[in-house]
């Protein structure tokens, strides 16, 4: 039990009625999990309104509400606070419900359009294999150290980062690396933490369904290092248009990484083949089992950070080439007719792009490629004649099918999708609904060496249809194939 006014500690508050110079249980934001004795925080959702279930809350047990609009009717024994945003309470109380963890444990986070799990993996990885207690938040999984939890958004709620922060804290984590999404900063959950640095990492079409322009994609972003403390340090890629944006208000450490313009941290490809990539980072030369272009950033910035919380260079050099690719970000595999299929999350424009650029540096243009490709449904429809104009216009072949059509009819995305092909890339081009279908007609097209992109999903194991997951594994799915058609 904790008393109220502690919990309230740094949040801006309106008004009070009643005494917060009581003892609560727990907080709670959903009604549904509302006990005796717990404070309801309720806040204003884009599909719900906690404001409406306020009496719910109260008939449940809840002994104190925290609103941004007080009910006309109060119940005499519940004490209710006004503030002007729910979300930004719930942040700080949510630290200071659990001890403010974020001051115990060095908290980096890592925002932008991609790479931001590649970046928050490989970091985690790298500090663990330093022999350190580390910590991940991530799209993919989360990580008290050892002990591992499924990830349900990238960005989790303010009371789910602060719970494992604190079980990060108490298991005798060092550092963590955490994703952060314009979703989460706008949603105020990552208020109240307390970050020793920020990594930006490149910025494209994305989320426009949820952001009303560009523009305010970018300064949400943005937002994020604005609030970086002194002791912190904030890193950005200046070969990204909007990287220099990134740093024009923070008090933070300013640091910057690129390959392409001078930088505190530079990186040089010297070569790009499947089996990785031959670096030289500030002069000094390492080989990793990273492939791309892409991947070249996110191992410049994974350096850059890494000294930047203590490691030594060379020790840093010699722990990247130990890195291992993260689950659904370039992962291939050749079959027994050297079939090569790859399975990257590229779910954006340009991380499309930069897939496809990558197999066009590293091929022999001896083979074909072929791509499936998908968008997702309730999601930014403005990027799918994009992606579908990069899919057809750098492949050999494109397939384009379902992704996680959610509550959309499929047909619907692919005709979205079919809108940006150029005509004299039509012929290229086929669609298939069914993504397994679609996977294994791009199999059955295949010759020796081709090779076979399946972007969109990635590490996702689900293919999400009228609000119901069902099992599916792109990676699984390819290599079930491609062992059935060498028999």
């Amino acid at each position: 039990m904790m008393v109220l006014k502690d919990i309230l500690y740094k949040t801006s508050i309106e008004a009070v009625k009643g005494s917060t110079d009581i003892s609560v249980n727990k907080i709670e934001f959903d009604s549904r999990l509302v006990g005796k004795g717990d404070v309801f925080v309720a806040i204003k959702g884009t599909v719900s309104d906690g404001h409406e279930y306020i009496d719910k809350a109260i008939s449940q047990g809840a002994v104190a509400i925290v609103c941004e609009e007080i009910p006309d009717e109060l119940i005499g024994n519940v004490t209710y606070v006004l503030v002007k945003k729910a979300n930004k309470a719930l942040a700080f109380m949510a630290a200071n419900y659990y001890g403010n963890p974020s001051h115990n444990v060095k908290l980096v986070g890592i925002t932008g359009t991609n790479g931001k799990t590649t970046i928050a993996t490989l970091l985690y990885q790298l500090f663990k294999k330093a022999g350190y207690k580390a910590g991940l938040l991530s799209t993919v999984k989360i990580l008290v150290d050892d002990k591992e939890y499924k990830a349900t958004h990238t960005t989790p709620d303010s009371l789910t980062i602060n719970r494992y922060l604190k079980e990060m804290e108490e298991a005798g984590v060092e550092y963590c690396f955490m994703e952060v999404s314009s979703h989460g900063i706008h949603q105020k959950r990552t208020e109240g933490l307390e970050f020793v640095g920020g990594i930006f990492t490149n910025l494209s079409h994305d989320h426009l369904d949820y952001h009303s322009s560009f523009s305010e994609y970018r300064d949400v972003k943005k937002s994020f290092f604005d609030k970086l403390p002194k002791s912190a340090f904030a890193l950005t890629n200046i070969d990204d248009k909007n990287g220099l944006v990134m740093l024009q208000n923070t008090v933070a450490k300013k640091l910057t990484y690129a390959l392409k313009t001078y930088a505190d941290y530079r990186a040089q490809i010297l070569e790009s083949q499947f089996t990785g990539l031959l670096l030289k980072i500030n002069e000094q030369e390492v080989w990793v089992k990273l492939i791309g272009t892409f991947n070249a950033y996110n191992l410049l910035a994974i350096y850059a950070a890494a000294i930047n919380l203590g490691l030594e260079e060379i020790e840093v050099l010699r722990l990247m080439s130990e890195l291992e690719s993260v689950s659904g970000r370039f992962q291939f595999v050749v079959s027994d007719s050297k079939i090569t299929a790859i399975v990257d999350y590229a779910h954006t424009p340009d991380a499309l792009e930069n897939v496809l650029k990558t197999i066009e540096d590293i091929r022999t243009r001896n083979e074909q490629l072929i791509t499936v490709v998908g968008c997702g449904g309730d999601r930014d429809k403005m990027k799918r004649p994009v992606m579908a104009n990069i899919a057809s216009a750098m492949s050999d072949k494109a397939i384009f099918t379902s992704d996680n059509p959610r509550s959309e009819v499929p047909e619907a995305i692919i005709e979205d999708m079919e809108k940006g092909v150029e005509p004299h890339n039509y012929k290229k081009t086929l669609a298939v609904v069914d993504r397994k279908q679609a996977i294994k007609i791009a199999c059955q097209l295949a010759n020796p060496n081709d090779i076979i992109l399946i972007a969109g999903k990635g590490h996702e194991t689900y293919q999400e249809i009228n609000g119901v997951r069902h099992d599916f594994d792109d990676m699984k799915t390819v290599k079930e194939i491609l062992k059935e058609l060498n028999k």
